[in-house]
């Protein structure tokens, strides 16, 4: 294999479980805006399909797997009904890659019920936008005194 599919591959990887190493990770490889967007969304693409074809199965047996009965009104809880009661599934799709995780944001949009085909058009979108965007600005991100520090 080569280098180049070698990096792709755990870029892709990454991005099934973080957004953001996408961008990050594509342009530290030398990758261009098309790849960056490309391999970001298609990571987060595919652990949403995962996680919205198996979300029935996961939401129905997660209560079998955890050992302690989860706080119903956490903040964070709180947040995520007020985001829904507001935006719905456009909101939760849009702070998706930003705030959630992939899988995250899918499990709470499959916890409202929400049919499977809007919810893949839905962070499809988020995820070309937030891609576009992250992929065009990160130069100019990583230019920050305090990110460029980080790097050396």
């Amino acid at each position: 294999m080569s280098e180049y599919l070698i990096t792709f591959l755990g870029i892709y990887f990454l991005c099934l479980f973080k957004f953001i190493a996408g961008p990050l990770l594509g342009s530290a490889a030398g990758f261009s805006l098309w790849e960056i967007v490309f391999v970001t969304v298609s990571g987060m693409m595919t652990s949403v399909g995962l996680f919205s074809f198996l979300g029935e199965w996961f939401r129905k047996n997660w209560g079998v797997i955890r050992r302690k009965k989860p706080n119903r009104f956490s903040k964070k809880n709180r947040n995520i009904i007020r985001v829904w009661q507001k935006f719905g599934v456009w909101g939760i799709a849009f702070l998706t890659p930003v705030v959630l995780t992939p899988i995250g944001g899918t499990v709470v949009l499959t916890s409202f019920g929400i049919p499977k085909r809007k919810i893949l058009v839905s962070m499809l979108i988020s995820a070309l936008f937030w891609a576009t965007a992250f992929g065009l600005s990160i130069e100019q991100l990583l230019e920050i005194p305090f990110f460029k520090n980080l790097w050396l």
